[in-house]
């Protein structure tokens, strides 16, 4: 059996979708709507019941403080070796993203599983082209302002990365004790991405983002370091994938990769 944890969410369902046609995969989600999913909340360890589970895809549980993410992903890969999983595939960052605030939780647990009783995947995953539409997104008139300096985003379709992930856990055992490197293969520009739509670029200063963060609805007050620090990396060079000496996303595709700046585009206009 394949458990998918954070089915319901954006990279999740990507992968549960490259899992259709098989039917020993379970969704694993906060609050499931039918007998194909379980109930996986890693805020609630007694919810990690991984009872007849041989591979387990855990979804890194980001978006909160290093110490919540740290007790998430301990209490799943705990709940795994009780349960005697065999293998777990995990959805890390890329390497050059050791710069970024949020990379500490993502080393943490490649370690932990390291020293756990369970073979494992680690997918370091490069930054999805989709976040661009929000860290890049144009004004009315076709006008982006951000923070990224002259520096490029290797950034990757998220769907690459499904695909990936859905390939790994299909066949666990010819990855095993790998850690590869997925990121894009050409580095996107705020130039770049403003051609791309038909407008221009303009940068701004990460003061002026960190303003403008700070007093946006929805932003709490952890985000703000980890979008302005992303921010920063992409400005200063240290994401566009030069520091990757191999870039595994080609391979386990099997043909190229998706155009990061189509993927890019086609969120602009979706927004």
């Amino acid at each position: 059996m394949i458990l998918i944890t954070g089915a319901s969410g954006a990279l999740g369902s990507l992968v549960v979708q490259a899992l259709a046609d098989r039917s020993d995969v379970v969704l694993g989600t906060r609050t499931p709507r039918s007998a194909a999913e379980r109930r996986v909340d890693f805020d609630d360890p007694s919810s990690l019941d991984f009872t007849g589970v041989t591979t387990l895809l855990i979804v890194s549980a980001g978006y909160g403080e290093d110490d919540v993410v740290l007790a998430r992903h301990e209490a799943a890969i705990a709940g795994a070796e009780k349960a005697g999983v065999r293998h777990v595939v995990y959805t890390s960052l890329s390497g050059d993203g050791d710069h970024l605030p949020y990379a500490l939780a993502h080393r943490w647990t490649e370690r932990r599983l390291a020293r756990s009783s369970l073979a494992w995947t680690v997918l370091r995953n490069g930054l999805y082209a989709e976040f661009l539409a929000a860290l890049a997104a144009p004004d009315a008139d076709g006008t982006i302002v951000a923070p990224m300096g002259e520096g490029g985003l290797a950034a990757v379709a998220r769907a690459d990365l499904a695909e990936i992930a859905a390939r790994v856990v299909t066949d666990p055992e010819a990855h095993a004790g790998r850690t590869y490197e997925l990121v894009g293969e050409q580095p996107l520009t705020g130039a770049d991405l403003a051609r791309a739509i038909g407008g221009r670029y303009r940068p701004a200063s990460l003061a002026a983002a960190r303003e403008a963060l700070g007093a946006s609805e929805g932003v709490l007050p952890f985000q703000v370091p980890m979008l302005v620090g992303t921010c920063s990396a992409v400005a200063g060079g240290f994401l566009d994938g030069s520091g990757i000496t191999h870039n595994a996303l080609r391979e386990l595709l099997g043909r190229p990769p998706r155009s990061a700046l189509d993927v890019y585009r086609a969120s602009v206009n979706a927004m």
